[in-house]
């Protein structure tokens, strides 16, 4: 992966949530409650391997509301609790597609999450927005994060 500026290789999406970082938090760290919110509007998520750790795995399919798949595996890089979670994340064949820091921050009575996604090429990064429309999906799963989380 290139390691020099990323601008062009990343897409950061962020999210005011009306809700305590620590319920954020956990609805982030905890299968059963991803199950009930990850994804763009319309999917679903199965998981079918989950280890919150650093060098544990989260194996899901994303099914979208079309029926097609879609198989994903996540590698945790790192985890500072409650501000931040790292991970490799890759399509069903364990390759890296892109990496990704999640962040929690307290802000006045919530806590803001930021999701920034950093590709290997600019390339990479703008197939990934324009075959799968990452930037809006990317909205919408935080948009059903905040949805729950603040009413969990």
């Amino acid at each position: 992966m290139n390691t020099t500026d990323s601008s062009t290789r990343e897409i950061v999406i962020t999210r005011m949530i009306n809700a305590p970082r620590t319920r954020v938090w956990e609805t982030w760290t905890t299968a059963d409650h991803l199950a009930k919110w990850w994804g763009p509007d319309g999917f679903t998520t199965t998981t079918h391997e989950f280890n919150f750790s650093v060098g544990g795995r989260w194996r899901f399919i994303m099914h979208g509301p079309d029926g097609t798949d879609y198989p994903n595996h996540i590698v945790f890089t790192q985890i500072k609790v409650p501000e931040l979670i790292a991970h490799d994340h890759g399509g069903d064949d364990g390759k890296v597609h892109f990496r990704a820091v999640v962040t929690f921050e307290e802000k006045d009575n919530g806590t803001l999450v930021t999701l920034r996604s950093v590709f290997p090429s600019a390339q990479d990064r703008d197939r990934v927005v324009k075959d799968h429309d990452a930037i809006e999906g990317g909205k919408q799963t935080l948009g059903r994060l905040a949805e729950y989380a603040e009413t969990k």
